[in-house]
């Protein structure tokens, strides 16, 4: 079956992309990457004696492959053809979703850019002091409540 497997990546690969890399994976998978689309397919064993399971998703900034989007069960005696276009729809499912988020990026957050002339150090802003000195007030007035009754 693993034999069988390796020479349908093969054709498989052929059949979507241009540029492809087949490998067996730790867990005995055999996976297609499109480093160009920055998609990844595998294929395994499925419970059925003649199915597989098919899996896609996405490689990510660096090279790391991300958790699969998509997966189905299909007879491997259905065909290339039909296994094919199998793929093209979990593709097609990945590429709709929508991308994870980047590692180490805060979502909504920009940073902080530099303005000319000022280095690097942090100012106070007017609308601060504003806050620090309302604040101020309303302790010194309950202070001055509290001293004289």
């Amino acid at each position: 079956m693993r034999a069988r497997l390796r020479e349908t990546a093969e054709e498989l690969a052929g059949l979507l992309w241009r540029e492809y890399i087949v490998y067996r994976d730790r867990s005995g998978e055999v996976v297609i990457r499109g480093e160009h689309v920055q998609r990844w397919i595998s294929l395994a064993p499925a419970a059925g004696a003649d199915e597989i399971l098919v899996r896609a998703g996405r490689i990510l900034d660096g090279g790391t492959t991300a958790p699969a989007r998509s997966e189905a069960v299909v007879a491997l005696s259905a065909g290339t053809g039909e296994l094919a276009a199998a793929c093209r729809r979990l593709l097609a499912d990945t590429a709709a979703a929508p991308a994870p988020p980047e590692p180490g990026k805060a979502k909504g957050r920009r940073p902080a850019k530099a303005r000319p002339g000022h280095g690097s150090r942090r100012h106070t802003g007017l609308g601060s002091w504003v806050v620090i000195a309302c604040v101020l007030g309303v302790v010194g007035l309950c202070a001055y409540r509290i001293a004289v009754p």
